[in-house]
């Protein structure tokens, strides 16, 4: 063969691969971290205010994570007038999860978590109590 041959085909093998490559990369599922990530950053300020306020707390919320149920105790604090839990799996949106955390006399709260796959998964915990907005966050495997 001569030269020319070999650079029509070294070409062809480069397009193919390209090709390919552009194929595989269109077919990845590509999830942000959240739907409305540019509303969560411009609202930041808000949030290391509630964060700075839980970290100020005597006693925080226990947090215990099963295979089977998320429960969320709030024992020694003030009354929870509203709040929710969002369960986050970094590495596959369509297993995050949200509960609300609604008024009532017992102050612990548990939740069904059936359903979901094994792995890391990030608790938000935000809640009201005393007029006062707080935030919790901590890192869990299933």
């Amino acid at each position: 063969m001569n030269p020319g041959k070999w650079i029509v085909v070294v070409f062809i093998l480069f397009a193919a691969f390209i090709g390919t490559l552009v194929t595989v990369c269109m077919r990845e599922d590509i999830s942000l971290v959240a739907k409305d990530y540019y509303n969560q950053e411009l609202a930041y300020q808000d949030q290391i205010s509630r964060i700075n306020n839980a970290a100020a707390l005597p006693n925080k919320p226990q947090i215990t994570v099963t295979r089977d149920f998320i429960r969320v105790e709030f024992d020694s604090l003030s009354f929870v007038e509203r709040g929710k839990i969002d369960l986050f799996c970094p590495s596959d949106s369509r297993m995050d999860r949200n509960f609300e955390i609604t008024m009532r006399d017992d102050q612990a709260f548990t939740y069904a978590l059936s359903g979901l796959k094994s792995g890391m998964y990030r608790v938000k915990l935000s809640w009201s109590m005393d007029n006062k907005d707080y935030y919790q966050e901590e890192i869990v495997n299933l």
